[in-house]
């Protein structure tokens, strides 16, 4: 079963959906949704950044679109753009 929240998203046009979020019992994340871990370079050993390993209590990637927002108004104006 999801569990939802709203969240607002997109970087070219903002839009408030509907996203399922990870199970906070879960044993293996704790409810952080995954891991992170670092690696190395294959032949120097040095640090070569970072990697998120998603958790399979929940997927990242469902999400629902509810609603586009406006873009914001100009200053000292209301923005009369829909939907609102």
């Amino acid at each position: 079963m999801p569990r939802l929240r709203l969240r607002v998203t997109g970087w070219t046009r903002r839009t408030l959906a509907l996203t399922d979020t990870p199970r906070p019992d879960c044993p293996d994340c704790h409810g952080a949704g995954g891991r992170s871990y670092d690696y190395g370079d294959y032949d120097t050993g040095e640090y070569a950044g970072t990697e998120w390993e998603p958790c399979l209590c929940w997927d990242e990637t469902r999400s629902w679109t509810l609603l586009p927002l406006p873009r914001r108004a100009p200053s000292g104006g209301y923005s009369d753009e829909p939907p609102f």
